[in-house]
């Protein structure tokens, strides 16, 4: 395993986003690791990869994901994973069947459909705003519509909105791959195992999308430890990154991974 101070993170993010909506968290990482590498991976349908069709599986999401790694020869050494919501799900997999792989894993309101009912998944009160902005064809409503569901930091919305309008007309991501993704998600239901490596979780009291007790299941069913964010929304290093740096430096410092 790398030096603690200076692991080898690999990035993976979560339902229609890509490695671009990782936005300001990229930068701070690495300045609060200065020695570290960062590896930032698109799922398939997603960013690099906006053409190719996405599996509706986890594990065949996963089978994608891991071959980028492998052929950018990110796989060396152990890694330590940061994962969002549907990443939270691969990043899972991913220590499950490869855990020589994987030096730790830090998980971001994500949730498993062993632990937590659909409806908690993906909260059922805002399904109607959701469905409503995810099908909306016109891109400049659409991001910000999808922006006020995932972030609860109202003062950014101005410059994430135009930043996510360019990255959505410069890398389209399709209703197809969409669908796939939900689908990938609302059948992932992983044996009851606890994977090897240690795992932090993170989740937000303010996340409109994904109910935070679905991040506090998993850390009840294995004892993992939790730690909340007060007010943050469902894409936390958007709405508090450098809070997100701060548990992370303060985890590889203490955590013995």
């Amino acid at each position: 395993m790398p030096e603690p101070t200076a692991p080898h993170f690999i990035l993976l993010r979560g339902l229609t986003r890509e490695s671009a909506h990782w936005g300001d968290f990229v930068p701070q990482l690495q300045a609060a690791f200065p020695n570290a590498r960062l590896t930032l991976l698109d799922l398939p349908g997603a960013g690099l990869f906006f053409r190719d069709t996405s599996p509706a599986s986890i594990r065949g999401i996963l089978e994608k994901v891991r071959m980028q790694a492998l052929e950018q020869d990110s796989l060396s050494e152990p890694a330590v994973l940061i994962a969002v919501s549907l990443g939270g799900m691969v990043a899972w997999e991913w220590m499950l069947t490869h855990p020589q792989e994987i030096g730790g894993g830090i998980l971001i309101n994500t949730s498993l459909g062993s632990l937590s009912p659909f409806y908690r998944r993906l909260r059922w009160q805002n399904y109607g705003r959701l469905f409503a902005a995810a099908g909306n064809r016109d891109v400049e409503k659409r991001e910000p519509a999808l922006l006020e569901l995932l972030s609860n930091h109202k003062e950014n919305y101005p410059k994430i909105a135009a930043d996510w309008i360019a990255i959505q007309k410069a890398r389209p991501v399709g209703a197809g791959t969409a669908f796939r993704q939900l689908t990938a998600a609302a059948t992932y239901c992983p044996e009851a195992i606890k994977p090897k490596p240690p795992i932090l979780l993170l989740n937000s009291r303010g996340d409109q999308l994904v109910d935070p007790q679905c991040s506090e299941a998993i850390a009840r069913k294995w004892q993992l430890e939790l730690h909340t964010h007060s007010w943050g929304g469902h894409d936390l290093t958007v709405d508090d990154s450098r809070w997100v740096v701060a548990e992370i430096r303060a985890w590889i410092k203490n955590a013995a991974y």
